[in-house]
């Protein structure tokens, strides 16, 4: 999956990025401070990736192309995910099946959590009002309202949510709730519930790092809150080019686990 899944990112489409702060060599300076909006607002748009792990055996160091927290979102806790009984036997069942379940395995959209570790582009375009990612995952979007309205208290289930977000200082806290059944977290197979309210404190570092931290709170299929924290990287020079999943697919017709 990982191989299918690099494909887009080694043919991406180049144009230079604008406004770019340099060092004195003229090298780009992603330690610079974060651009801010009219508003004086830092501002988050741009072309992100996931930040990549490093494994440093003693014959050199290895880039991994996925965070660790796409196969595992619980990768980073000390003491792993508060599971409710029902929802720690579900993912071990899960995993036990080889993913034949998974919705990423099936084309599916796969969720606000799972979106912020896919090994794949994402691009956010912040006006205001809104703020919106762009993924090259199977060419969707979704929509971070700022403009003051409230999350609906009974909406249709959805895939992504609902997601509004207010501003604390220079964090961005970001709000989503009225998932679907059936959404995984991760490639393990850890589930999120109707009843999961999730939330990002999002902010920008410098002008090369987004620093994410974010909370599921789904007392359906955990017994507390926890939260992990992840990097989002600059991509400088490049846009998104499509992914679907779907296209040319070959592979669901001989998935068969025993």
């Amino acid at each position: 999956m990982l191989v299918t899944l690099a494909v887009p990112l080694a043919a991406q489409w180049n144009h230079p990025t604008s406004g770019v702060p340099r060092t004195p060599d003229g090298k780009p300076n992603l330690s610079a401070p974060a651009p801010r909006t009219a508003d004086g607002k830092p501002d988050f748009s741009g072309t992100w990736d996931v930040e990549h792990n490093k494994a440093c055996p003693p014959e050199g160091c290895i880039d991994f192309y996925a965070p660790q927290e796409f196969g595992n979102i619980a990768w980073g806790l000390k003491d792993g995910i508060p599971y409710q009984p029902w929802a720690r036997d579900l993912a071990a069942s899960r995993s036990a099946a080889l993913r034949r379940d998974d919705p990423l395995s099936h084309c599916l959209p796969i969720g606000v959590v799972e979106l912020q570790t896919i090994p794949m582009y994402r691009k956010i375009v912040q006006v205001p009002g809104l703020l919106l990612i762009l993924n090259e995952y199977n060419a969707s979007y979704r929509q971070i309202f700022t403009d003051g309205r409230v999350l609906p208290t009974d909406p249709q289930p959805s895939w992504n949510g609902y997601s509004t977000a207010k501003w604390q200082g220079d964090t961005l806290v970001v709000e989503t709730t009225g998932f679907r059944d059936g959404i995984w977290l991760d490639t393990h197979g850890d589930p999120i519930t109707d009843a999961a309210k999730v939330t990002e404190r999002i902010r920008r570092a410098n002008y090369g790092r987004l620093e994410v931290e974010l909370t599921v709170d789904d007392p359906k299929a955990y017994t507390k809150p926890w939260t992990i924290k992840l990097n989002q990287i600059l991509q400088l020079d490049t846009d998104l080019l499509d992914y679907l999943c779907l296209e040319n697919e070959k592979d669901l017709s001989h998935f068969v686990v025993k």
